[in-house]
């Protein structure tokens, strides 16, 4: 497949039985649960803090996960407001473990971060990130 991935990979799993639909595709809110999971490692480390899913926009599901595949998920921070995060997410499968990879889903998460008394609280400039996270910020506005 000619397509790239946008982002690092974050999260890898395999879909299995337990997570099938009656029609013995993997369930969507699997694959969404997946996503936003890896979203929010990425965000959680962007803001160095807890964060919190507050919408998802122009989530697609593209193609079927099937039992077997390995659903690899990929992130980058799209933009930074003052206390929340767009992070930009895409779900790939790699077919029955060995297969062709395919993207199956993408979506944008936004977050927003929060103290120790759960109220939103500002995002740190990129320059006061421990150096791991400002590796990881080659995509997007970090």
């Amino acid at each position: 497949m000619d397509e790239k991935t946008k982002g690092r990979l974050t999260m890898r799993v395999v879909a299995m039985p337990a997570d099938t639909n009656p029609s013995g595709d993997i369930f969507g809110g699997w694959v969404l649960s997946q996503m936003d999971n890896a979203a929010g490692i990425c965000a959680g480390q962007r803001a160095q803090s807890r964060v919190v899913t507050v919408s998802i926009d122009g989530m697609s599901f593209i193609r079927p996960v099937k039992v077997g595949d390995i659903l690899g998920v990929y992130t980058y921070v799209e933009s930074v407001g003052n206390t929340s995060m767009l992070i930009n997410v895409e779900a790939w499968v790699r077919r029955e473990r060995i297969g062709t990879r395919e993207k199956v889903t993408e979506g944008k998460f936004k977050f927003v971060a929060l103290d120790d008394a759960g109220l939103p609280k500002s995002v740190p400039p990129e320059h006061e990130l421990p150096e791991y996270v400002r590796e990881n910020l080659e995509f997007g506005a970090g």
